[in-house]
């Protein structure tokens, strides 16, 4: 055949099978009279083995020792092809985020698509200092894309600059739940505590309450302890057995005292808090600090039934809780003349 009818059945271009001549990787077999290239079957079989091997993203020089070399080996230069393309994907991956947090901001002209490309560059720095200013510094008036920020707070380990990032998150026109959802999924912890301190900080929303509700299942500590008080403020009361718990621990236990104070005006909610404040205080487990804990923590619950159990405990055994319970008995007695 020649090089046009080649070309046309091959879907190579007469261009590429020349070039493919001048390289030596298809050199025609044969010449006519007139001295155009002539291709047999096996010079076609060759040009789709070339295609092939192009396909995978094999280089022209790569596929020409593939088929001169009758030792060479595919595995090596296959696990590099892997290595290259996941490199790729994830370079277009990475493109593909930014085009959508430019397209996100809704753009009105290219200085707003100059200053999302500019606080993505920041973002990336290898500077705390730099990527911290990035997010703080920016125009009055401007709006940062929610999904940017909340997507950098997930990877962010520095703790100034995560701070600023979950400020810029609570006042961003958005607020990045569907982002920070997936990051409390997540299988690395520390992604999962990013997550939920985010969503603690950002405006309530039924889904980001759905979020904080889920972590309070989350095998790791630290994520509860950030799910639970978010909750409490939010009047959920699911909150309540890991609030008790971070008294007990010692856990931020002055905030999740008073969190537990305010859930406990709702009566239902209260005598489920009392109960299990007093038979955390009889647990044979629970030393002198930490029933100081619980007793301090009574304090902050309404009514006299409270009351009575600190009556009871200012006659405890334990000379440091009794002392404790007596005082705060002084303090509520007077505040009921006031």
């Amino acid at each position: 055949m020649l090089i046009g009818e080649v070309a046309r059945h091959s879907g190579v271009s007469a261009r590429m099978l020349r070039h493919y001549d001048a390289l030596g990787l298809v050199r025609p077999t044969g010449r006519t009279v007139g001295g155009y290239r002539e291709y047999s079957a096996d010079d076609v079989r060759r040009i789709f083995h070339v295609e092939s091997l192009r396909s995978l993203g094999l280089s022209l020089k790569q596929i020409g020792r593939a088929l001169q070399d009758p030792a060479f080996t595919p595995s090596a230069l296959v696990s590099d092809l892997i290595r290259w393309t996941e490199d790729r994907l994830e370079r277009e991956r990475e493109l593909l985020e930014r085009l959508r947090a430019i397209d996100a901001s809704a753009p009105t002209g290219w200085q707003d698509v100059l200053r999302i490309v500019e606080l993505m560059q920041g973002l990336d720095s290898t500077s705390a200092a730099r990527r911290q200013q990035a997010v703080l510094a920016r125009p009055e008036g401007w709006s940062v894309p929610a999904e940017l920020l909340a997507g950098a707070v997930l990877t962010e380990s520095d703790p100034n600059v995560a701070g600023a990032l979950r400020w810029a998150l609570a006042r961003s026109g958005g607020d990045g739940v569907e982002t920070l959802a997936a990051g409390v999924r997540s299988e690395d912890v520390d992604v999962r505590r990013r997550a939920v301190q985010a969503i603690a900080g950002i405006p309530e929303t039924p889904d980001a309450t759905a979020v904080l509700v889920e972590a309070l299942r989350d095998p790791d500590t630290t994520v509860r302890r950030h799910a639970a008080p978010a909750l409490g403020r939010r009047g959920v009361t699911e909150a309540v057995p890991t609030l008790v718990g971070m008294v007990v621990e010692g856990a931020n236990d002055v905030d999740a005292a008073e969190i537990l104070g305010t859930l406990s005006q709702d009566p239902g909610c209260g005598d489920r808090i009392l109960t299990a404040l007093a038979g955390e205080l009889a647990a044979p487990t629970a030393d002198s600090a930490t029933r100081i804990r619980l007793t301090q923590a009574l304090v902050e619950l309404p009514g006299t039934t409270a009351q009575d159990v600190l009556r009871r405990l200012a006659h405890d055994e334990d000379r440091a809780v009794a002392l404790v319970a007596s005082a705060f008995l002084g303090v509520l007695q007077e505040r009921s003349r006031v």
